[in-house]
């Protein structure tokens, strides 16, 4: 029986000059396989036994937020067809660039709404043996985030087949990229989210509890997260009626910048008590009461945010019986929520606009007491 082959993952992390420049996404099978001889002359240096190794390098760039996806489909794909190639192949050398414009694994070909970021990554793979592999992940962590910079021969290989000016060119661990991203959501004060994430990355088994900037608590498990309702939390608020609006709409632009994030690095979001579609959230309330009108669809509009908050609501005696609310994360869900919940509820999918946040008496989400003309 063959030895296991333990995989130790690595980047080639490029930043790109402000302003970005154009930068082909992939690279032919030739290109591929000489960038893979100068990327294993830079590691050598550094990693020594490394040529008792297999070195895969995946001819493509992606950013960050494609890598770190639960599973790391990137990095396993290419764990996978480096596995297949015989011992000795290119003298341990594997390097998988495009075939008539096409990467051999379809979890290799970037994806073009990912591209045009300040920094891109290269994937590589080391498979070792047991022993060679805990040495070699030692000196990994070790040497790469302090004496990583990639050679002067590498770089100007990039700068050439690439035609772009460099400002760095450098190799990491997964864990140093782990850590890099950390640092980047923090000082965006994004830091909750990522602790969502490095849950989802590191220990998928495990829920995670944490509350967002504007404490929205939110949960990962079961490779999703879950938030509390928006209308529940605008519920716990307190403050005038002009102070509860501006923080409503606030908890939905960073609901808005969450599920965007979240979807990038692969986590849908929903709600620990509601429904979900494709790119919004809905909240249900109460069941539609057949001794009053058929209920009616509003729209609740915030500055800068369009369209915040849809709401389904009947009206009686003077006041609204709101049966629920519904929040499009993103323009394109805005028209798909509405067909929703109008069949959930039996109303026409025709929006009742309203001019900004409308809350009752209670400072909750609410409806207008009569029907809209």
């Amino acid at each position: 029986m063959a030895p296991q082959l333990i995989a130790l993952p690595v980047v080639l992390a490029v930043e790109l000059p402000a302003g970005g420049c154009s930068w082909p996404a992939t690279l032919p099978r030739d290109e591929a396989a000489e960038l893979g001889s100068l990327i294993a002359g830079d590691l050598r240096q550094w990693l020594p036994g490394l040529e008792q190794a297999r070195l895969a390098i995946c001819g493509a760039w992606f950013d960050s937020i494609e890598l770190l996806r639960p599973g790391f489909p990137i990095w396993a794909s290419l764990d996978e067809l480096a596995r297949r190639v015989p011992r000795g192949h290119l003298e341990n050398i594997v390097a998988f660039g495009t075939h008539e414009g096409r990467m051999p694994a379809p979890a290799l070909q970037p994806d073009p709404a990912c591209a045009g970021g300040p920094m891109r990554l290269l994937p590589i793979t080391i498979l070792a043996e047991e022993t060679l592999a805990t040495t070699l992940a030692s000196d990994l962590e070790r040497e790469l985030m302090n004496r990583g910079e990639a050679s002067a021969t590498t770089a100007d290989w990039l700068n050439r087949r690439l035609d772009a000016p460099l400002q760095h060119a450098r190799y990491m661990s997964r864990n140093d990229l782990l850590a890099l991203t950390c640092v980047q959501y923090e000082n965006v004060n994004l830091g909750a989210l990522w602790s969502l994430v490095e849950a989802a990355l590191l220990t998928p088994y495990r829920p995670e509890q944490v509350l967002s900037a504007r404490g929205l608590p939110l949960r990962y498990v079961d490779g999703r997260v879950e938030a509390e309702a928006p209308g529940r939390w605008l519920a716990r608020q307190s403050g005038e009626p002009a102070e509860r609006r501006h923080a409503m709409a606030g908890l939905i632009f960073e609901l808005r910048q969450y599920a965007a994030l979240l979807a990038a690095h692969g986590l849908p979001l929903r709600l620990q008590s509601g429904e979900a579609g494709e790119g919004w959230l809905h909240e249900p309330l109460a069941e539609a009461r057949p001794d009053l009108d058929t209920p009616v669809l509003y729209g609740h509009q915030a500055p800068g945010l369009g369209m915040a908050v849809l709401t389904v609501a009947q009206t009686s005696g003077g006041q609204a019986h709101v049966l629920a609310h519904g929040y499009p994360l993103r323009s394109q869900a805005l028209l798909p929520l509405a067909a929703a919940l109008a069949e959930r509820y039996g109303c026409t999918p025709e929006l009742q606009p309203l001019d900004g946040l409308l809350l009752d008496g209670e400072g909750r989400l609410s409806a207008p007491a009569a029907a809209l003309h």
